[in-house]
């Protein structure tokens, strides 16, 4: 038989040499090749087995050596990756007027947050949010790439947009809540009360002064999550709430701070000014009842973006007769009758003073000077007195210093030093030239004589209040006498008279006896000497009852038209006191107890022009140039 393809045995070699059959042969290789198989199995197998007796040994080592040795630090390291924590801000404390009505609030509003990580598609993501947010989309896209496991995207937006951003059901997209100032009133008092930033802190006003007593105490949410950012349902969860910070007492009302606004708004209008200040108080505790800072922005008018009435100075003109005047008197100078011999110009070192009306040399009283504001009649006053002594005075009634309110930013106001002084100084200081004045020191002025020659500090804060609402009260304000009784009972009555007959007959309130000063100053440039052309400044400060004065006032117009105190500011204290009466429940006094003084002349009276500036355009100057430059919208500067 043919095994073989071509007819041979397949294994003719193996048959020759060894003489077996075919099958024989091949059982016989079989036999022979069975036992070298095992022995390759078995070697390879050792090695595996080697292998891993090693692998299991060094994994043995290393659970011994990271659960033995560093058990704690491994631990602590997936903690970490697990937990997380979330910062809760404390609520600031609210603002009160003097009747616990809200004046500052804060309100949780929600803030729209991305964790990166959950993010798919940041592009696609921010395009959507972009208009929703009010956000650019650029911005908006680099958080939502960004790495890190929190970013935010917006913060405290209104519900509407939150829920907007809620409904898109975008992954990675969270809330938060944090507390937003609101002011209830919509901006009352908006520059006293002051900012507060997007991190909850005051910026300006009473915001930052009081920033210790409002701010909260910030607390901590610890939440357990997943490697996916999800929060793990039975994990770790602590919390430790935030505590809510005091609230602060104003001596402010708010309807009174209201009909300030209001009344002051109204005569800025119409009177086409630049901008006003009018502060409002009780002269017997030194309350600031309302406090108004007004500018204006195309046809309306809005809140000035500062405390200008405690922080920008200005040249206060002929309401500053009065210190003059009333320091005159408590020295034995002068009293409401004596007659003094009063031309209309009169040249001082060099510089011609003169009264705003033309008029012949005549005798006026001090009443007469006082009721007409004759320039000529306080500077020979002033004169009598003299630089040592009036400038005593202008200090003693609170002059170049700061109050005590201890505002940020309050002004000291400017005084020259006596050296300082230069020889036509004793001729504009007295008529309130070449000073610089807050407007709350000029009203500080006008409350000692109202307080019968008692100076009361100014107050703006009654005290704070604790979560408990117990008030812990400020301290009363400090008194000083400065006058005597019969001083200030004296130009009381003179001050009377100018709004009887004077030049602030627009400061009369019905049924009551009203006292006050007007004054139309010229406005120095800015940065500069001398005087801006054509612009005054326009004042009328006062207090009512002058039998007994419950309330005083002080009103201030930047350029006005008309430029008169009598005309301008006069009107807006009188509405004012019509109002904060009613509110005080003061009934009308009997007028008995006014000092008696000599009643003004006729030939004295002119219209309601004060005296201490000349009418637009200019017909009559004094020359002599300004010691200081100011605005009501900024503070002013020493001149070279």
């Amino acid at each position: 038989m043919r095994s073989g393809l071509d007819g041979t045995h397949p294994f003719p070699a193996a048959r020759a040499s060894e003489g077996l059959r075919g099958e024989q042969f091949l059982t016989a290789g079989v036999v022979r090749l069975q036992p070298r198989r095992p022995h390759v199995s078995r070697r390879r197998l050792l090695a595996f087995l080697l292998a891993l007796a090693m692998a299991f040994g060094l994994i043995t080592v290393r659970l011994a050596y990271v659960q033995g040795f560093s058990a704690h630090r491994y631990d602590s390291f997936g903690v970490s990756q697990r937990l997380r924590t979330i910062t809760l801000p404390g609520e600031r404390g609210s603002i009160f007027d003097r009747s616990r009505a809200e004046l500052a609030i804060s309100i949780p509003q929600k803030t729209v947050f991305a964790d990166p990580r959950l993010v798919r598609d940041p592009a696609g993501e921010a395009h959507v949010l972009s208009p929703i947010l009010g956000v650019d989309e650029e911005f908006l896209r680099a958080r939502l790439g960004a790495s890190g496991a929190f970013a935010y995207l917006a913060r405290k937006v209104d519900d509407r947009v939150a829920d907007q951003v809620k409904a898109l059901r975008l992954p990675g997209i969270g809330f938060i809540e944090e507390p937003k100032r609101f002011d209830p009133a919509q901006n009352l008092a908006i520059p006293v009360l002051g900012q507060v930033g997007t991190d909850n802190n005051g910026l300006s006003g009473l915001e930052l002064q009081y920033e210790q007593q409002l701010t909260g105490q910030p607390g901590q949410l610890l939440v357990e999550r997943d490697p996916t950012g999800h929060s793990i349902a039975a994990g770790v969860r602590r919390l430790r709430p935030s505590k809510r910070g005091g609230d602060l007492l104003l001596t402010i009302d708010r309807s009174l701070q209201y009909q300030t606004e209001r009344a002051l708004t109204e005569q800025i209008k119409s009177s086409n000014a630049k901008g006003g200040m009018a502060v409002v108080m009780e002269p017997s505790t030194g309350e600031i009842l309302a406090i108004a800072n007004l500018k204006r922005e195309g046809d309306g008018v809005v809140p000035s973006p500062n405390n200008a009435a405690v922080m920008n100075v200005y040249e206060p003109g002929s309401v500053n007769k009065v210190i003059t005047v009333a320091g005159a008197i408590e020295e034995g100078l002068v009293s409401p009758s004596s007659s003094l011999v009063v031309a209309d110009h009169m040249p001082v070192a060099g510089y011609t003073f003169k009264d705003h009306d033309p008029h012949p040399t005549r005798p006026w009283t001090v009443t007469d000077i006082i009721a007409n504001s004759s320039n000529i009649g306080a500077i020979m006053i002033g004169q009598r007195l003299g630089k040592v002594r009036l400038d005593h005075y202008l200090r003693a009634f609170g002059l170049g210093s700061r109050t005590g309110l201890k505002f940020p930013g309050e002004s000291a106001g400017i005084l020259l030093d006596l050296k300082d002084w230069s020889p036509p100084s004793i001729a504009t200081v007295p008529i309130g030239q070449g000073i610089a004045v807050t407007a709350l020191q000029m009203l500080e002025a006008f409350n000692t004589i109202a307080n019968n020659g008692i100076h009361v500090s100014p107050k703006l804060v009654l005290g704070t209040l604790d979560r408990a609402g117990h008030l812990d009260e400020t301290p009363a304000s400090p008194r000083d006498r400065v006058v005597s009784e019969s001083t200030a009972k004296q130009m009381t009555g003179m001050l009377a008279e100018v709004v009887r007959v004077g030049t602030a007959k627009a400061a009369a309130v019905e049924g009551y006896t009203a006292a006050g000063k007007t004054g139309t100053a010229r406005k120095p440039l800015e940065g500069a000497r001398g005087y801006k052309e054509g612009a005054y400044i326009a004042t009328f400060a006062g207090f009512v009852p002058a039998e007994a004065p419950r309330l005083s006032a002080i009103v201030i117009l930047d350029e006005p038209y008309p430029i008169y105190g009598g005309l301008v500011s006069a009107p807006v204290f009188a509405q004012v006191a019509r109002y904060g009466l009613r509110l005080l429940r003061v009934p009308p006094p009997t007028p008995a107890a006014v000092a008696s003084v000599p009643a003004v002349r006729a030939e004295t009276v002119k219209a309601d022009n004060d005296a201490s500036a000349p009418a637009r355009p200019p017909t009559t100057t004094t020359t002599v140039p300004p010691t200081t430059t100011t605005t009501l919208g900024g503070a002013a500067n020493p001149s070279p």
